[in-house]
C-alpha cells in the first residue's frame, strides 16, 4: 500500500491515509462547483449512515450558485472527505476570489489533503503522468494533469486513456461526457456545473449513480467536454 513517503518532499504533507476496512461502504463524488442541490439529491440517492465514508475529488467551489452552501455540507460530516482541487488551490492562494470564503471556511480549504489513499488507490483531483513516478509529481501536476504530454491540452491523448499500472486511480478536473471507468482509472467530472450530471461511485458495489443537473449555470465549449470510448471493467 502507498504511504506519504511514495511522494515528492513537497507532496508528502499533504497526503492523507485512511482505512476503508472500518467503514461499511465507501462512495466518491465528482466535481460539485457549487450545485449544492444536485449534491443533496445525489445524497439523497446514496443514503449514506455515519458508518459510510464519502470522498469528493475537489473543485468543491467556484462556477456553481452555492459554494458557500456545498464547502458547509461537506465539513458538517465527520466521514465526509475531499481532495483539493485546484479551484480551491487557486482561492488558497488567491488566484481567484470568491465572496463566501472567509474564515473558518478558508482554513478548511487549505487543510484539505492533495492525495488521499486507501487500500490499493488513490484518490487525487487532476491525474498523474503514466510516464513517470508518483514521487517525479508535483503538487500542481497532481491538480491539474490532463494530457499526455501536458501542452496537448484537451487534444489528448488523456493521462487515464493510458494508464495501466496500480495504484487505480480516482479523479475529476477533466470533464467527461461520461464516467470513465477502468481498472487504473476512474474518471466522475461529468459536468454538473455545466448542465450534465454529478456522479458517484459505489466503491464495494462497482456501480455508479448519477443525477441531472437541474439546469446550465455555465457554459462550456463542446471541446472541452471529453468523450471517451467505454473503458473495460
Amino acid at each position: 500500500m502507498l504511504a506519504p513517503e511514495s511522494f515528492a518532499p513537497e507532496v508528502a504533507p499533504h497526503v492523507r491515509t485512511v482505512d476503508a476496512s472500518a467503514y461499511d461502504d465507501l462512495f466518491l463524488v465528482g466535481d460539485v462547483h457549487g450545485c449544492r442541490s444536485e449534491l443533496e439529491t445525489l445524497l439523497d440517492r446514496l443514503d449514506p449512515s455515519d458508518d459510510d465514508l464519502v470522498v469528493f475529488v475537489g473543485d468543491l467551489v467556484r462556477k456553481g450558485p452555492d459554494s458557500r452552501g456545498v464547502v458547509d455540507l461537506v465539513r458538517s460530516h465527520d466521514n465526509f472527505v475531499s481532495v483539493r482541487g485546484n479551484n480551491e488551490d487557486k482561492l488558497i492562494h488567491g488566484r481567484k476570489e470568491l465572496d463566501a470564503v472567509t474564515d473558518p471556511f478558508g482554513d478548511y480549504l487549505d487543510q484539505m489533503p492533495v492525495v488521499l489513499l486507501f487500500d490499493d488507490a488513490m484518490v487525487v483531483h487532476g491525474g498523474v503522468d503514466p510516464r513517470r513516478d508518483l514521487d517525479e509529481h508535483s503538487l500542481d501536476d497532481l491538480l491539474n494533469f490532463r494530457s499526455v504530454p501536458p501542452e496537448n491540452g484537451y487534444d489528448g491523448p488523456f493521462w487515464f486513456e493510458l494508464r495501466e499500472e496500480s495504484p487505480r486511480v480516482f479523479f475529476g478536473h477533466t470533464v467527461l461526457d461520461e464516467p470513465f471507468v477502468s481498472e487504473y482509472a476512474v474518471g466522475l467530472d461529468t459536468g454538473c456545473v455545466y448542465g450534465g450530471e454529478l456522479t458517484a461511485y459505489d466503491y464495494y458495489a462497482d456501480e455508479l449513480i448519477t443525477v441531472p443537473a437541474e439546469e446550465e449555470y455555465q457554459s462550456r465549449a463542446d471541446r472541452k467536454i471529453i468523450e471517451h470510448d467505454a473503458a473495460p471493467q
